[in-house]
């Protein structure tokens, strides 16, 4: 989340503030998984009667969808295609606006048995943990007839997929990240402007991406640095690395594999080299920096370019393009589940299955630009074919297509968004923003970490 430049202390209160609050929802979260091994009682396919009676439009059967956020599949239509196909169902979408307080909630009433939506949505940060302490609370959605495991990236299927070798969560979409950038900024700092040849600028490595932000910083315009955030540098590396903060076993290890490490440092030298604007990702001030021009440069999942899009506006269009990141990663994407507890887990089930079909998937990256987990939709026409008119009709289709298809496949661990939280807004933005010492920095974070954890 973008940072404005202030005084040291204001930063680190703010990120105190925002670390803390997100630490209690996730760590709520986590202090209602304890002691729960057995399923929930919950009724077997039921066609008569729907969720709370008849459906005010005579529907005998009504399945609700929770999400949060405006998650894509009701926007771009995917329920209203789904009735019409299914005259005795009437789907229905409650929606909580920002997942710390979703996720909470989801938990408790998935301990509970009561509360829930027939079908649930889950962020790929919460995902290892509900699989691995909700799973036998959750349908084996990988059973269901026409579900089919080879047309999902085989990373995305394995983090839905559970020790037992059952699969409880099906993925919507993906995020694996490009680099965007300004062709003017670029121009004026005497870099290559064209995708392909700004691709070999770093290709391979992000070192030679620290290298193309000295080239730049050597003659860019006056107030403009090279890149967003060194937070936004950080989860850019960690999220291409075969290792993330935990290990095949789900044991937590950011502080004794050198990936992480080697990521932070990376990251440090950005800011300590002055190449960052200092910003925070998904604050004000870093929504003005894409509208000013205070950088050159944002790592960018494919979700990203709609925000762009808004927050640079009518004057960015044409400025902005997008060229392949020094290595492939992820970040972001989502999933669906199926409580055993609601009371039409079959037709549940059945819809979750049709939402992330390849077709489906397809639509909702026309229409809303989340990009396919399903592989097998990366061939279709509307995503192997799309361009973004607005990036300068860039091949929006290929260029995240292969970036999604070279993604390492990283164990994800039970508390991932929250270590990566720490990790940035209350360590790395300090460093960035107060120039705050990188291994000061460093030791106090994996000790929020550890507190955080009650490790």
């Amino acid at each position: 989340m973008p940072r404005r430049t202030r005084s040291s202390s204001g930063p680190r209160r703010a990120a105190v503030r925002r670390v803390t609050a997100l630490a209690l929802a996730l760590l709520l979260g986590a202090g209602l998984t304890a002691g729960c091994a057995t399923d929930p009682p919950g009724p077997s396919r039921t066609t008569g009667e729907g969720s709370g009676g008849v459906d005010p439009a005579g529907r005998p059967v009504t399945l609700t969808v929770g999400v949060f956020g405006a998650f894509g599949l009701k926007e771009a239509g995917l329920y209203d295609t789904y009735m019409r196909l299914h005259p005795d169902v009437a789907v229905r979408q409650t929606s909580i606006e920002r997942n710390e307080n979703y996720y909470p909630q989801l938990i408790t009433h998935l301990v509970t048995g009561s509360g829930l939506a027939d079908v649930q949505a889950v962020e790929v940060g919460n995902i290892a943990e509900v699989v691995g302490t909700q799973g036998p609370r959750l349908v084996d959605l990988g059973a269901v007839p026409g579900v089919d495991r080879a047309a999902f990236l085989p990373w995305k299927w394995a983090q839905g997929t559970g020790r037992d070798g059952r699969t409880v969560a099906l993925g919507t979409d993906v995020g694996p990240q490009a680099v965007c950038y300004r062709k003017d900024l670029f121009a004026r700092a005497g870099l290559p402007t064209g995708r392909a040849e700004v691709g070999r600028l770093w290709a391979g490595d992000w070192r030679r991406f620290l290298a193309a932000g000295r080239r730049f910083a050597a003659k860019a315009p006056a107030g403009t640095a090279f890149t967003d955030s060194a937070s936004g540098v950080l989860s850019a590396v960690v999220s291409s690395n075969p290792r993330r903060f935990y290990d095949e076993r789900g044991a937590l290890v950011i502080g004794s594999d050198p990936g992480v490490r080697e990521a932070w440092d990376l990251a440090a030298a950005f800011a300590r080299q002055g190449l960052t604007a200092r910003l925070q990702q998904f604050t004000p001030g870093w929504d003005q920096g894409f509208a000013n021009g205070a950088f050159a440069t944002v790592v960018c999942p494919a979700w990203m370019l709609g925000y762009i899009e808004d927050k640079a506006g009518p004057a960015g269009r044409g400025r902005w393009d997008v060229a392949a990141a020094p290595r492939p990663g992820n970040r972001g994407g989502s999933f669906l589940v199926v409580p055993k507890a609601g009371p039409h887990r079959a037709e549940a089930a059945e819809l979750a299955a049709w939402l992330t079909a390849p077709a489906q998937q397809a639509r909702v990256f026309a229409r809303r630009g989340s990009f396919p987990s399903a592989s097998a939709a990366h061939a279709l026409p509307s995503v192997a074919g799309a361009r973004h008119p607005y990036f300068g009709d860039t091949p929006v289709g290929a260029i995240f297509g292969a970036a999604a298809r070279g993604v390492p496949s990283a164990p994800i661990g039970p508390k991932e968004g929250l270590v990566a939280q720490l990790l940035t807004d209350g360590g790395m933005l300090l460093v960035d923003q107060t120039g705050r010492d990188p291994d000061e920095a460093w030791a106090d974070a994996l000790r929020s970490i550890d507190n955080a954890l009650d490790r």
